[in-house]
This record gives C-alpha cells, structure tokens and sequence, in this order.
C-alpha cells in the first residue's frame, strides 16, 4: 500500500520578516485519490495565523493539491497544500500492534483464572490447574 505525505507550506512571519515555513501534516496509505480527499477536507478548515482580519478566502485545486490565498487589509498570504508519495523515512513511526482476534484468550491479572470470553477456562485441569477436584 502506498503512503502519501499530506504537506502543508504557508507563510509565516510579517511585513519585512515574511518567510515560507513547511511540515507534513499528517500520512495517508491508500490511493492517491483517498490522499487528496482528506488533503481537501483539510485545505478547506484550515485557518492561517496571518492575515489577522482576513478580507477574503480563496482556495485553488492545483495538480498535487490546494493552494489557499487570504487576502489580508494590507497584504495577501499564501498556504499550500501538497500530496507528495512517501519514498524514504530516516525515522518511521513504530508499527501499530495487531489487534486481537475476539476469540483470543484474555490477558488475566494475577491470581486470575484465564478465560475465553464465554466463560470456559484457557487451560483445562489436566493441564496443570489445581483450582479444580
């Protein structure tokens, strides 16, 4: 499955200072169609730190993605919003832990007989158990 790199670049900063600043928001896996769905419903909630009183709000469709304009009293400020498909990552995140079948037996606590859902007990009394005659 392909991973995808939500990007966001926008301009931070004011009057002589003004710089573009980048990060990735989030990853998606999946096709680039599902990247550029959630990349949309982001573009269009996102509220920039600049312009402070925003005149007016335009959102284009790019190739790879969306670019916001906010038209400010002064000056207008930029935000991009870029599907990127993930290649390398010098530090990946941990592996999610698989979920447990429903079926599987519980984790006891100390002094706790294990188990299954329904009641049975994991390990039978020939097996060891000394809580059974």
């Amino acid at each position: 499955m392909t991973t995808w790199g939500l990007l966001i670049e926008t301009t931070v900063g004011s009057g002589e200072y003004k710089r573009p600043a980048g990060s990735v928001i989030t990853h998606v896996d999946g096709s680039r169609d599902d990247a550029l769905r959630e990349l949309e419903t982001r573009a269009r909630s996102y509220e920039p730190q600049h312009p402070m009183n925003p005149q007016r709000r335009r959102l284009f469709r790019t190739t790879d993605g969306y670019d916001l304009i906010v038209d400010g009293q002064w000056t207008s400020f930029l935000t991009r919003f870029t599907v990127a498909e993930l290649l390398a990552d010098s530090d990946p995140p941990a592996p999610a832990p698989e979920p447990e079948p429903a079926d599987a037996a519980p984790k006891p606590t100390e002094g706790e007989i294990p188990r299954y859902p329904d009641g049975v007990p994991v390990l039978p009394s020939w097996l060891g158990r000394d809580d059974l005659p």
